[in-house]
C-alpha cells in the first residue's frame, strides 16, 4: 500500500481536493489509534517517539500557560527508571525534572510520589508497563496522586504493544499519550528510522494539538488551520506519510484480535524465555522475581561480572557470533550489568530456544574461558570497537572529506 505511485508520488502542496484518499486514510487513522489509546483526539504530525513526547510536554506546558498557572508549575515527575528521551523531553519544554525512586517491587514508590506532587507539579511521565517489563498495577492511585493536585498525567507509549486490546492508557487515568507507530504497528523500525511518534490526548486538552488537522464535514476531507489554542507548528506537512500508511495497513489487517493477538504473544514469548534464562548461573531477576514480567524484561549479569569479569557488554558482543541481534545493555540504569530482552510477538518457539541455548553456552564459556568472551565478537565484519578511541574527537571523521584529509596527511 505504502509502495503504490499514488502514494509516493503525492505532493504535500497538491490541492486538498487531488488527495481525499489520502486525507481519509489519515482521518481514519487518527480516529483509530484514539480508540486503541483510550483518548479523545489524535496527532499524526511528531516524526518520532522522541517527537511526540515534546509535543506532549509542550500540550501540559500550554495547558497551564492557558489556566494562568505556568508560572508556578515548573516541575515534571519522571521516575528513575524512565526512559532518558523522558527527561530531556521535560528539559526542552522549560520543566524542571524531579526524578523519584522505583519501590521493591520495580513500580513507582507512591510513598515518594506523594511526597514531591504538589501545586508546582506540571505533570509526571510514565511508562507502562514500565522498562523493567512491569506492569504499574497502582496506576488508578498514581494518576489520583497527580490529578489532586492538578497535574496531568503524560504516557511514553513505548511499551504499548504489551496491552494492546486488553487495556487503554486513557482508562488508566493518562491525559496525554504517544505512540510508537514505527515499532507498535509494525513499521520499519531500527537504524535512526524513519518514525512516527503520533499523541493522543483528553478531550480537555485537544484545543492545544498542533495544526494542520485532518478534519471531515460530512462531504469532504480538509485541512484545519483554525485551532487558536494550538502549541506551534511542530513539523512540515502531515508527518510522516509512508510510515503512517503502513500503519494503517497493519491494523487494517489484524484487526482488534489480532492487535490483542499480538499483546498476548509478546508477553508469552517474554516470559517463557525468561523462565528459561532464570535457570542459569549468571544472572539474576531484580525487582519482584517471582513476578511475571509483560513484552520484555531485564536481567541483570552482575553475578556472572563478580566471579568471572565478564560484563553484560561483552555477552551482548558473544552473541554475535551465534549470530544473534544483542540486546539493550546498561538500561535501565537502575539495573546493574543490565541485560535487557525482548523477544516481541514476531519470533517462534524455536528461536526463543535458539537464544536461550546461545546464553546457556556463552555463560558457560565465560567460566570457562573469560578471555575469550572479552575479545568478542570473532565472526563479525568488524572487530570490537575501541569505544575510548572512537568516541575521541580526533578519530571521528564526520564526513569523507575529512576522513581523506587525515589520510593524506604526512
Amino acid at each position: 500500500l505504502a509502495g503504490m505511485e499514488k502514494v509516493r508520488w503525492a505532493h504535500p502542496y497538491q490541492d486538498e481536493r487531488t488527495v481525499q484518499g489520502l486525507l481519509a486514510l489519515l482521518y481514519e487513522l487518527k480516529t483509530w489509534l484514539a480508540e486503541i489509546t483510550g483518548t479523545h483526539e489524535a496527532s499524526l504530525l511528531p516524526a518520532a517517539g522522541a517527537h511526540g513526547e515534546l509535543l506532549g510536554c509542550l500540550i501540559i506546558r500550554a495547558y497551564h500557560k492557558h489556566r494562568g498557572e505556568l508560572a508556578e508549575r515548573k516541575e515534571m515527575i519522571i521516575p528513575d527508571s524512565a526512559h532518558g528521551t523522558n527527561p530531556a523531553s521535560a528539559a526542552m519544554a522549560g520543566f524542571k525534572v524531579i526524578t523519584i525512586p522505583s519501590g521493591p517491587d520495580g513500580c513507582v514508590d507512591l510513598e515518594a510520589l506523594k511526597a514531591v506532587a504538589s501545586r508546582r507539579t506540571a505533570g509526571l511521565m510514565l511508562t507502562n508497563p514500565n522498562t523493567l517489563g512491569i506492569f504499574e498495577s497502582r496506576i488508578e492511585e498514581v494518576a489520583e496522586v497527580i490529578h489532586d493536585v492538578g497535574g496531568l498525567l503524560y504516557y511514553d507509549g513505548a511499551n504499548l504493544n504489551a496491552i494492546l486490546g486488553v487495556c487503554r492508557p486513557g482508562d488508566m487515568g493518562f491525559d496525554v499519550v504517544h505512540v510508537n507507530i514505527h515499532k507498535t504497528f509494525g513499521t520499519p523500525h531500527g537504524g535512526g528510522g524513519p518514525g512516527s511518534g503520533p499523541i493522543g490526548v483528553s478531550e480537555e486538552l485537544e484545543p492545544f494539538l498542533p495544526v494542520p488537522r485532518v478534519a471531515y464535514d460530512g462531504r469532504r476531507y480538509y485541512l484545519d488551520w483554525d485551532k487558536p489554542l494550538a502549541v506551534a507548528k511542530i513539523r512540515a506537512f502531515l508527518g510522516n506519510i509512508a510510515v503512517l500508511v503502513r500503519a494503517y495497513a497493519y491494523i487494517l489487517a489484524l484487526g482488534p484480535e489480532g492487535l490483542r493477538e499480538v499483546a498476548e504473544v509478546s508477553v508469552l514469548n517474554a516470559n517463557y524465555l525468561l523462565r528459561k534464562l532464570a535457570k542459569l548461573d549468571g544472572l539474576e531477576l531484580p525487582y519482584d522475581p517471582e513476578r511475571p514480567r509483560k513484552h520484555e524484561f531485564v536481567v541483570s549479569l552482575k553475578p556472572l561480572q563478580r566471579s568471572t569479569g565478564v560484563r553484560a557488554l561483552d555477552v551482548a558482543k558473544r552473541l554475535l557470533d551465534h549470530g544473534l541481534h544483542a540486546p539493550t545493555i546498561y538500561f535501565p540504569p537502575i539495573v546493574e550489568e543490565a541485560f535487557m530482552v525482548e523477544p516481541t510477538e514476531a519470533f517462534g518457539v524455536e528461536d526463543l530456544d535458539r537464544f536461550a541455548e546461545a546464553m546457556r553456552s556463552i555463560l558457560e564459556e565465560a567460566r570457562r574461558e573469560p578471555e575469550k568472551i572479552l575479545g568478542a565478537p570473532y565472526s563479525t565484519a568488524a572487530r570490537r570497537v575501541d569505544e575510548v578511541r572512537a568516541s575521541h574527537p580526533k578519530t571521528m571523521a564526520l564526513s569523507w572529506r575529512m576522513l581523506r584529509a587525515r589520510e593524506e596527511e604526512p
